[in-house]
Order: C-alpha cells, then sequence, then structure tokens
C-alpha cells in the first residue's frame, strides 16, 4: 500500500481527524494545484478545475473540507471512466 493510498484510506474512514499537513500532502499527490494563500485559507484547484477553500483548524483539516475533496474526487474518478 503506498502513502498516496494510507492517507486517501485514513481520509475516508475519518475526514474529521485528518492532519492538514496529511490533507495537503493527499491533495498533492493526487494532482491537486495550489493556487494562492489569501489569510488562512488555500485555494486548490483539480486537475479538472474545480475549486476548493481549506483552512488549518489547530494542525487539523476541517472535516467538511475533507468530504468536500473526497467527493469531488470520486466524482471525477467517475467522469474520467
Amino acid at each position: 500500500m503506498t502513502k498516496q493510498e494510507k492517507l486517501l484510506a485514513k481520509a475516508i474512514n475519518n475526514p474529521n481527524g485528518l492532519s492538514f499537513s496529511d490533507f495537503v500532502t493527499l491533495m498533492s499527490r493526487l494532482g491537486w494545484i495550489m493556487d494562492h494563500q489569501t489569510g488562512s485559507h488555500q485555494i486548490w484547484f483539480s486537475p479538472q478545475g474545480f475549486r476548493i477553500s481549506v483552512q488549518n483548524r489547530h494542525g487539523n483539516a476541517k472535516g467538511y473540507q475533507v468530504k468536500q475533496f473526497l467527493a469531488r474526487l470520486e466524482e471525477e474518478n467517475k467522469n474520467a471512466q
């Protein structure tokens, strides 16, 4: 199991408990690109152009943002097939 697969499984199993650094690593490894940061908000774009804003909350990713990311990832994978 690769690190990317482990991080994805961790995000799916516990989106509220994912560290922000793991979330950023996961998005980066899956081809998402950080466009810019304004204050605490980082703006990321998926390979297909979907935009998501993420924030570091005391070292953890916000659960609803991880869930948004996973939903978009699933949708993009479905469309790619």
